[in-house]
């Protein structure tokens, strides 16, 4: 268990300074906007009064379950991608808080929102509008599809989008069952959201450079799809098409953890060399080590199936360590596989401190994963709790000389 960390007190990433006006939810928008905030930009979450079931704000508050009498808006996927962000509560039928919101676009550098372009013009919060109370705002729309195209405005979720974009047509590719399956993680949404995080700070510089800002569209659709084929174009990127779609070497039923006697091992020698030094190793060197169809990278990306097929014959033969201990001073690529239950007690994630525990005052002790990218001058830092709902209202409406009863309760 990682010891117990205290909050850091003050900003030291590179965005120190920027304000980020955060009306993005769920996990698309809300996680592109904390590696923002855990790079020390000042990220406000403006979020609404629930409906008549109540609720309110953020719909990802209420997925899962907090510790047992904790507070119920902070559900565990919530905790984990809405740190260092402010939340204030506005109700926008409310002239008063409209104008605070108004108030809030005045100081901030990006406005970002991931509702449906008419749902934000309906808000009169289009990029016009806003832009009118600020003309160098940077205002980033993460929307499911691009407006050009026939499918501008339709709802988009995950689930959507990796049906949309071919990503739930590969594990049909790989084990020859035609039926089309989701990725179990929320690629669409997370790979999205690195979109617009790396939209965002690329706005920044312009808008540093020249003091222009500009509406920036990032659709799930075009961005996964292009994710997707980033390999898996493969033969069709000439025209006509030379090969197949999709990377053979990738989409390849034996491309998977290879088991031991005792586990599983990932395992990828890659080079000619590395793979001369595994034959040699698995006693392969006068058969295997020679034939043709194994004899260079292009040779073995044709006849990958068979290769991996022979790799998982041998790697049975011996345990996890023993394959560790042979491979690895042969710099071959391996790796003891983890299961979810082991991460947090790989011996390289603890060293690195990747899981850090904090203690919440009103959600008690829960674990976070530090922003994992190191910077030696800047470095990116947690400084804020994921916010109740509606917790900072007062104090941001303060800051803006604003009076409270603007908050919608």
């Amino acid at each position: 268990m990682p010891r117990t960390r205290e909050l850091a007190q003050e900003v030291t990433g590179p965005l120190k300074g920027v304000r980020i006006l955060d009306m993005t939810s769920v996990v698309f928008g809300a996680y592109a906007t904390q590696m923002l905030g855990d790079l020390g930009a000042d990220v406000i979450k403006v979020e609404f009064p629930g409906g008549r079931r109540g609720g309110g704000g953020d719909i990802m508050r209420w997925a899962g379950h907090g510790q047992p009498g904790g507070p119920k808006d902070l559900g565990p996927i919530f905790m984990t991608i809405n740190r260092n962000k402010r939340s204030v509560l506005l109700d926008l039928r409310e002239a008063k808080a409209a104008q605070a919101l108004r108030e809030l676009i005045k100081t901030s550098d990006v406005f970002a929102a991931s509702v449906r372009y008419e749902g934000l013009t309906r808000l009169g919060l289009d990029y016009e509008a806003v832009k009118a109370i600020k003309p160098e705002i940077i205002y980033i729309h993460g929307a499911g599809y691009g407006a050009a195209g026939p499918y501008a405005g339709e709802p988009a979720y995950d689930d959507l989008i990796q049906s949309a974009s071919g990503l739930a047509d590969l594990l049909p590719r790989v084990d020859g069952d035609p039926t089309p399956r989701l990725l179990p993680t929320l690629v669409a949404d997370k790979v999205s959201g690195h979109f617009m995080a790396q939209a965002i700070l690329a706005a920044l510089f312009h808008c540093q450079r020249t003091g222009e800002g500009q509406f920036v569209e990032v659709p799930m659709l075009e961005c996964i799809t292009s994710f997707g084929l980033a390999e898996h174009f493969y033969g069709h990127v000439y025209d006509p098409p030379t090969g197949p779609l999709a990377y053979p070497r990738v989409a390849n039923p034996q491309r998977k953890p290879f088991a031991t006697k005792d586990g599983y091992i990932g395992l990828l020698p890659y080079t000619d060399q590395q793979w001369d030094q595994f034959f040699a190793v698995a006693g392969w060197a006068d058969t295997f080590g020679k034939d043709p169809r194994f004899s260079d990278y292009s040779e073995r990306v044709k006849h990958i199936r068979e290769l991996y097929g022979l790799v998982e014959e041998v790697t049975r033969t011996r345990t996890t360590d023993e394959w560790l201990d042979m491979l690895k001073p042969l710099q071959i690529p391996v790796v003891k596989m983890n299961r979810l239950d082991d991460l947090q007690s790989d011996p390289h994630l603890e060293a690195v401190g990747l899981f850090e525990r904090y203690e919440h005052p009103e959600a008690g002790a829960y674990l976070g994963m530090r922003p994992p990218v190191n910077y030696a001058r800047t470095p990116a830092n947690v400084r804020r709790h994921p916010p109740r709902l509606g917790e900072h209202t007062d104090e941001i409406l303060a800051e803006l000389g604003l009076e409270e009863d603007q908050a919608a309760r």
